[in-house]
């Protein structure tokens, strides 16, 4: 990954930091993370990485097609490796569990929105909020 990652960067105009590095493998290591979590993982490494490099280096990761994001809450954005599979998210409103979903189950709804709408849905960046069977059996004991 290291070689593929340093050619694509250097395609672009970028060099292979070792905070890029640092970066992406807390990317891949955590899963789904916003920028502050991902800081505090790199953090953990080297205390050489701030913020502002953690922001930039996921829009530079992300134009690489190494990252996507996607707003699973109100705060900032999540990231997560595209080394995963292509998926969604089903996001709990209570509990705030986080569902990963292949998107063959929106292949309907993708195909439908591009006849009907010419529109392509982005599944990677789709979050569809609810809440989660166990969430609602507590609300509704009887159901």
């Amino acid at each position: 990954m290291t070689d593929d990652l340093a050619a694509r960067l250097h395609s672009l105009g970028y060099r292979l930091t070792p905070q890029r590095q640092f970066v992406l493998q807390a990317v891949e290591k955590l899963g789904h993370a916003t920028p502050d979590e991902i800081l505090a993982e790199v953090q953990s490494q080297s205390s050489a990485v701030n913020v502002s490099t953690v922001y930039r280096t996921l829009e530079v990761l992300e134009e690489l097609g190494l990252v996507r994001h996607t707003h699973l809450s109100d705060r900032a954005p999540t990231y997560h490796s595209v080394g995963d599979h292509e998926h969604f998210h089903l996001v709990c409103r209570n509990c705030h569990r986080v569902v990963s979903v292949d998107p063959d189950v929106v292949g309907p709804l993708a195909e439908r929105l591009r006849a009907e709408h010419g529109f392509v849905l982005d599944v990677g960046h789709l979050a569809v909020f609810g809440q989660c069977l166990e969430c609602e059996e507590i609300e509704d004991p009887d159901a």
